[in-house]
């Protein structure tokens, strides 16, 4: 920052550095600490790194280090995990390290330089019983990491296993460090008290709810929504007058301007050396959800309460439970299961570990968690049937079930919801524990919170459970596999409300060489919106598969939708491909534009002509846009939830979308697919993705076809150009299987039908396709019984002995019957033939 006072606001962001970058060897300039950086070195941190283990599993690999530190300090890119380093052991013990100077020279792999002035945490990444890498924090204090800085670097700690966990298979994922730093909305900021200018970060403004437009860079307009009993305290923060201001903390409270009031904690201090008058004063600000708990028993049961109020999940107060009672309770093994019927169902133990837990427990570890019927285990089921909690004293003989957890004291603490009991929380400690009347208070008060929440967060997941099978159902299981191309898809639930939405999407094979993509958003996020978008899926397939084109598919989806009397609208894009020639028809209904990427990796929207929602009125018209795509072309179909947000517009979002699709290596259609949802806590709505590669046909059919008059030599026409057309493409060995189907289909659709019919002969690699087509809608019925006596019924049996497949799809107008025959040996200079359409009728 200037130190001539001047300001500046807007998004910055933590500085990170990936391992092996080459070094100069020259002192690195002087350089003021970014926001992320100033939060991490109120945790004491200089430098912060993330290991994971490598593919061999027998070593832990340096991901990323961040930090104002980077330049000061270096840590080993590779840490063999059956070293003495401390990141290996705190990976496989599962449980921190927090290492003072003296502490960290017996260790190996520490950073270097080191010194009197360094020490190190080294944290495990543990996410649903899985520890996935390893947070090493090297610091540069003598005294190691306070109480509070340790409980920050905790929750940092579970926020980088969070992000770690969601990119699993997602290996070209963003970094962790500055990620998961924002994930836990800390603030920071940089005064100069002289002139009133302050420095504020995104994250800061967004908490005392103002945009960067807003701000000015001046401090009274950084505190113009706090309540006005609160402005005295952030005056004395503002204006600090003597050296003894060292460092405060205090809460305040905000309105925003939705009207919603926040309660934030703020943390500031003077750096060392500012002389007489602070020349700085550096601070942090964060939500009281994740504000620093107090020591005293009404400080831990405010900050249990916050944080239960945030927990939607079963694993969340899962989490939160944890985090409330082992380390504040100095606790050595928490434990916490449902009560499901006669079973405990359990949902998390702390430490993950089997090898934590008795031996009976490692003998039931089924999958994630062991399980256990309550008659199994009696003290538990005393208490679960009196609803107290027992307090269980060092020596006290238990069932070897529990004996294990607590060698030196057990609490059994039954959780209580709604006038029964949901669960039940254990916490186990090795060393004697006396258990004090104030702890007894706290722990009955914590079980009941715990019980509460756990209720409400397993209504939670029973919901999205039941709306996640909705969405599932209605949308498609997989999608077919195309001769000429490859598509891929990506559905996302919304994060916020019911995670089941109105966005689809489909994948329609409308013969051997055309396809229909389609996309669309039915309006709100509900069981209604999932109901209509499942009724809207179906009936474009419908009259998709019936062989009509685009714009009257989507008319009469549209006419559909109206009919239905609903106060929904949606929107939809429909493309038909023609997969050997490339030729794309488009059809848009209030949607956004497609997306196609180029072969050379340029990008483009479609220009395609829009109209009206679906829904809206019922003559509305859709035009019908063509164009041609080359093999190595991506066409892109997405939803508004990708693209636009709160705080994303459509066009920077249409934009962003654009070169994520420039960037992404289209050989594999998956990894581009996931590269195009970018960053998945992004998201306010339900997102749909379809890519399709078109790649080109490689074996390309020959065709012919021939108009079938109906005359009483007809059938006789039709055999003599069906055997010219077989001799033609040197495949005459399966003649008589082939003259035999078209004599029968052809006497079918003029004996049982009126008007024109068609007959369409395809060769495709090796099989030979017979297709009749007529005008009638009623697809041809086998008989159930034919005997000696019946005088027909025969012919159908006879196609279907001697075809590899049979069937009867409908078409516009009418319906088509196709056989296909196999040929037995193929010409090889068939299969690069060009193709041709013949056409004829009766000489």
């Amino acid at each position: 920052m200037p130190h001539d006072g001047g300001a500046r606001a807007g998004v910055s962001q933590l500085r990170a550095s990936q391992p092996g970058a080459a070094s100069t060897g020259a002192a690195p300039p002087a350089r003021e600490a970014v926001p992320g950086e100033r939060a991490l070195t109120f945790a004491g941190a200089a430098l912060a790194a993330v290991y994971a283990p490598g593919a061999g599993q027998d070593e832990l690999l340096l991901l990323e280090t961040a930090g104002d530190g980077t330049d000061r300090y270096r840590l080993p890119e590779r840490l063999p995990l059956a070293g003495g380093s401390a990141a290996a052991r705190a990976f496989s013990g599962g449980r921190p390290l927090w290492l003072t100077p003296a502490a960290l020279a017996s260790y190996e792999g520490g950073p270097t330089p080191s010194g009197a002035q360094t020490s190190l945490s080294a944290l495990p990444l543990t996410a649903e019983g899985r520890t996935l890498g390893c947070l090493v924090v090297v610091g540069a204090s003598a005294d190691g990491f306070e109480a509070g800085q340790r409980r920050f670097l905790t929750r940092y700690a579970d926020a980088v296993a969070d992000l770690l966990r969601a990119r699993a298979d997602r290996p070209a994922a963003p970094s962790l460090l500055g990620p998961a730093l924002r994930a836990l909305s800390v603030g920071s900021f940089v005064l100069v008290p002289d002139s009133g200018v302050i420095e504020a970060d995104e994250t800061l403004l967004d908490l005392v709810g103002l945009t960067p437009d807003e701000f000015d860079g001046k401090a009274d307009s950084l505190i113009a929504n706090a309540l006005p009993e609160d402005m005295h305290a952030l005056m004395s923060v503002l204006e600090p007058a003597t050296p003894a201001f060292a460092r405060r903390e205090l809460e305040f409270r905000v309105r925003c301007p939705t009207g919603e009031m926040r309660w934030l904690s703020l943390s500031c201090r003077v750096p060392a050396g500012s002389g007489d008058r602070p020349q700085q004063v550096l601070g942090v600000v964060t939500p009281t959800s994740v504000q620093r708990r107090g020591a005293d028993d009404v400080s831990r049961i405010q900050w249990l309460t916050a944080a239960l109020d945030d927990a939607t999940t079963v694993h969340d107060v899962a989490r939160v439970a944890v985090t409330a009672l082992r380390e504040p309770l100095c606790a050595d093994r928490v434990a916490l299961a449902e009560l499901r019927e006669d079973r405990l169902i359990v949902i998390v133990l702390d430490p993950p570990q089997p090898a934590a837990w008795p031996e009976t427990w490692r003998s039931e570890w089924r999958s994630e968690w062991p399980d256990a019927p309550v008659r199994a285990l009696p003290t538990l089921q005393l208490a679960l049937r009196d609803g107290r909690m027992d307090l269980w004293p060092a020596g006290t003989p238990l069932e070897p079930q529990l004996a294990g957890i607590g060698a030196g004291g057990l609490a059994v603490m039954p959780l209580p919801a709604k006038g029964g009991v949901v669960g039940v929380c254990l916490v186990g400690w090795d060393q004697p524990h006396e258990f004090a009347t104030e702890e007894r208070s706290v722990l009955t008060a914590t079980a009941a919170l715990i019980g509460q929440a756990l209720e409400r967060a397993h209504a939670y997941d029973a919901e999205q459970e039941l709306a996640t099978l909705l969405q599932r159902s209605l949308l498609p299981r997989r999608l077919p596999e195309l001769p000429g191309g490859t598509a891929v898809a990506r559905y996302l639930p919304a994060r916020r409300g019911l995670q089941v939405g109105g966005d689809w999407y489909d994948v329609i094979v409308i013969s051997e060489d055309r396809v229909a993509l389609v996309i669309g958003d039915v309006q709100g996020h509900s069981a209604g919106a999932a109901t209509i978008m499942g009724q809207m899926r179906t009936a474009v397939r419908a009259y998709a598969v019936e062989g009509h084109p685009p714009d009257v598919v989507v008319s009469h989806a549209n006419r559909l939708l109206v009919g239905m009397e609903t106060d929904l609208f949606a929107t939809c894009c429909y493309v038909e491909l023609d997969l050997e020639e490339g030729n794309a028809l488009f059809v848009r209904a209030g949607h956004l534009a497609p997306l196609l990427r180029q072969p050379d990796g340029t990008t483009e929207e479609v220009e395609v002509e829009g109209g009206l929602p679906l829904g809206v009125l019922a003559e509305a018209e859709f035009p019908m846009t063509a164009a041609a795509l080359t093999p190595g072309t991506v066409l892109a179909l997405v939803t508004d939830g990708l693209v636009e947000a709160a705080d994303l517009p459509l066009d920077e979002g249409m934009d962003r979308t654009r070169a994520a699709l420039a960037a992404a290596d289209p050989a594999d259609a998956g990894r581009m697919a996931d590269e195009l949802l970018g960053d998945a806590g992004r998201r306010e709505d339900d997102v749909a993705l379809l890519l399709l590669r078109y790649d080109g046909m490689t074996v390309r059919p020959i065709r012919s076809g021939w108009v079938v008059w109906r005359l009483p030599d007809a059938v006789m026409h039709a055999r003599r150009f069906t055997a010219r057309t077989l001799r033609r493409w040197k495949v005459a060995e399966v003649a008589d299987g082939v003259l035999l189907v078209v004599s029968e289909l052809v006497t079918n659709a003029l004996v049982h039908t009126q008007g024109p019919v068609r007959l369409d002969l395809i060769l495709r690699g090796d099989l030979v396709r017979v297709c009749v087509s007529d005008a009638s809608p009623r697809a041809p019925a086998k008989p159930v019984i034919v005997d000696w006596e019946s005088t027909g019924g025969r012919g159908l049996l006879l196609v279907e002995a001697m075809s590899e497949s049979f069937g009867s799809v409908p078409v516009a107008g009418g319906k088509q019957v196709w056989s296909e025959i196999r040929v037995p040996r193929r010409e090889p200079s068939l299969m690069g033939s060009a193709p041709r359409e013949e056409g004829g009728g009766p000489p």
